[in-house]
């Protein structure tokens, strides 16, 4: 078989499990077991590698992420490492770091920090700061570790295990968070690669998508400082009631922004200064 056959072989696999790009896939698959600039598709495929390439494209076509078999993601600038532990960093999500860098900051906290991306992404743009990014899940923060160490921000950060805000002290001038904010009935809609592989607990909150933000926003000034911001991801439709929770907290200037798709994605608000 040559390389060519079997990437014709795997896009169509791919596409009749139900992947549009699957062709493309196919190719990107193939990058992961052979980095060559340049791939001669009339060349026969070695077999250890055709079994290779076949055991990742059976795991694409039962909808695994892409980057769970690839272990990395790209975002913002920088390439993390994600396992089924921690939610797959998005493009959207960069809308949050992007507004959170529009202002200065010191120190920094970010709520279920998952793999780290949002954190890490801040702290790489300005080299004085200094964070805390918190999770509830044990393996989530070994992994932000791992990127932590890798990206060379592990002396900068701190990474304890937390329920929210349960074991942490001091005051921030910024608090940043993707919380788990999928209603409980609206998990089943979800595509594959999300509900079966991504961890249930960074979705929902197997409620109304809305207990994250309670949680965070009744207590932002206690851990905010005079003029501090507190930035958090939402749902398409969930920036009136993520507002009114920020404005029931004390927080001022509230505000909803929109990703490059025109989607609610980001509520803002300041803490009143003193």
């Amino acid at each position: 078989m040559t390389i060519g056959e079997a990437l014709r072989q795997a896009g169509k696999r791919l596409q009749e499990a139900g992947i549009e790009t699957g062709q493309a896939e196919a190719i990107a698959l193939w990058g992961l077991i052979d980095s060559s600039a340049f791939v001669d598709r009339s060349a026969n495929v070695d077999s250890e590698k055709l079994a290779k390439f076949q055991y990742f494209v059976d795991r694409r076509a039962r909808r695994e992420p892409f980057s769970h078999i690839s272990g990395r993601r790209m975002f913002y600038k920088s390439s993390f490492r994600v396992t089924p532990d921690v939610l797959d960093p998005r493009p959207d999500t960069e809308t949050l770091v992007e507004l959170a860098l529009s202002k200065p900051f010191n120190r920094v906290l970010d709520l279920g920090t998952g793999s780290g991306c949002i954190l890490i992404s801040l702290l790489i743009e300005r080299p004085e700061a200094t964070g805390v990014g918190t999770d509830i899940s044990h393996k989530a923060v070994l992994v932000a570790g791992e990127n932590a160490a890798r990206l060379g921000m592990a002396d900068r950060l701190v990474l304890p295990l937390s329920d929210w805000y349960d074991d942490i002290g001091g005051r921030f001038d910024l608090i940043v968070s993707n919380p788990p904010y999928i209603a409980a009935g609206e998990m089943e809609a979800l595509q594959p690669e999300v509900r079966d592989y991504e961890p249930r607990a960074a979705l929902t909150d197997e409620a109304d998508g809305l207990t994250a933000y309670r949680r965070i926003s009744s207590r932002a000034l206690q851990h905010l400082k005079p003029g501090g911001r507190l930035l958090v991801e939402i749902g398409p439709t969930q920036g009136a009631a993520v507002s009114s929770l920020f404005r029931e907290g004390g927080l001022e200037n509230v505000e909803v922004h929109h990703d490059l798709d025109r989607r609610e994605r980001v509520v803002s608000g300041v803490a009143p200064s003193v």
